[in-house]
């Protein structure tokens, strides 16, 4: 399992646990967006958006670049891909349990079936 450091998961989390950041990083999936095309879809400042967006910086989720008086962002997959690989640990936790869990009902269901009765043959 990759071990982040704490305080990079919970920057990293921190910034996905919003839906306005989330849907700036599909966005931002499409290709590059200046921050008023990645404020455009929301009721929100270009102020507000900004401040979605260094949570998005912080947690290295996104790359900013200032061009002239235009600032592009850009995806940085890596954290995603280290998120994944931390949640992958709990996905095959669970699914082992539920395997096991499976697998003893499957034996009591099969406990409860009355014993097959076979027809003599003549």
């Amino acid at each position: 399992m990759v071990e982040l450091q704490t305080s990079q998961l919970d920057s990293l989390f921190h910034a996905l646990g919003d839906s306005t950041r989330r849907r700036m990083l599909r966005d931002l999936a499409g290709g590059e967006r200046t921050v008023s095309q990645l404020a455009e879809p929301f009721a929100i400042s270009l102020a507000a958006a900004s401040k979605h967006i260094k949570a998005l910086e912080n947690a290295g989720l996104i790359h900013r670049e200032v061009r002239g008086r235009t600032h592009v962002c850009r995806l940085e997959p890596g954290p995603l891909a280290s998120a994944h690989e931390w949640l992958s640990f709990y996905q095959r936790f669970w699914t082992d349990r539920l395997d096991v869990l499976e697998r003893l009902l499957r034996e009591e269901e099969a406990r409860k079936e009355p014993p097959s009765k076979e027809t003599p043959n003549d």
